[in-house]
């Protein structure tokens, strides 16, 4: 008889701010894997400039995962499919939340299976009730001074609260 051998699945990301649905999609894949490393990308795929350092993006998701041990929270640099080679992921993981996510998503999986063809992409869509939340808006809202508490847990909160009261204040 032949054990089962344990699934490692990579759900990378820029986490910036990490957010209920990021918390959502990874738990959930623990539905389907024994571990999730949740990888934080030191180069976004997309223009952005991040709100948190790479140290307070992994210090968030530690807090927000620290009730299970069989989710870590690492970063990591260069290509997706040499960082899923070094941990020994059997797939990497993406939410999505619209149809735009889709193209995008798909286009990305497609580059990296070109790059290793034994990479195996899950797509997962968040539970409804999170599905037009981004990180982006949790950002803006923020900054802007709004209520950001249904969007993230609350270490995140206590960062954003943080990280934008002087500039809230300042207007």
């Amino acid at each position: 008889m032949n054990p089962r051998r344990p699934v490692t699945a990579l759900y990378p990301g820029s986490f910036d701010p990490v957010t209920l649905g990021h918390e959502d999609i990874a738990r959930r894949t623990l539905r389907v894997a024994d571990r999730v490393v949740v990888g934080v990308a030191h180069t976004a795929t997309q223009a952005k400039r991040p709100a948190f350092s790479m140290a307070d993006r992994l210090e968030m998701l530690e807090e927000v995962f620290a009730d299970d041990d069989r989710i870590t929270c690492v970063s990591f640099r260069g290509l997706l499919v040499n960082f899923a080679r070094e941990i020994g992921a059997d797939v990497v993981v993406r939410g999505l939340r619209a149809v735009s996510d889709f193209e995008y998503e798909f286009q990305m999986a497609q580059m990296n299976r070109e790059m290793d063809p034994e990479m195996e992409f899950i797509f997962l869509t968040p539970d409804a009730h999170l599905s037009f939340l981004s990180a982006s808006l949790v950002r803006e809202v923020a900054r802007l001074g709004g209520d950001v508490s249904p969007f993230v847990s609350p270490p995140v909160l206590n960062r954003l609260t943080e990280r934008f009261r002087e500039q809230v204040e300042g207007d």
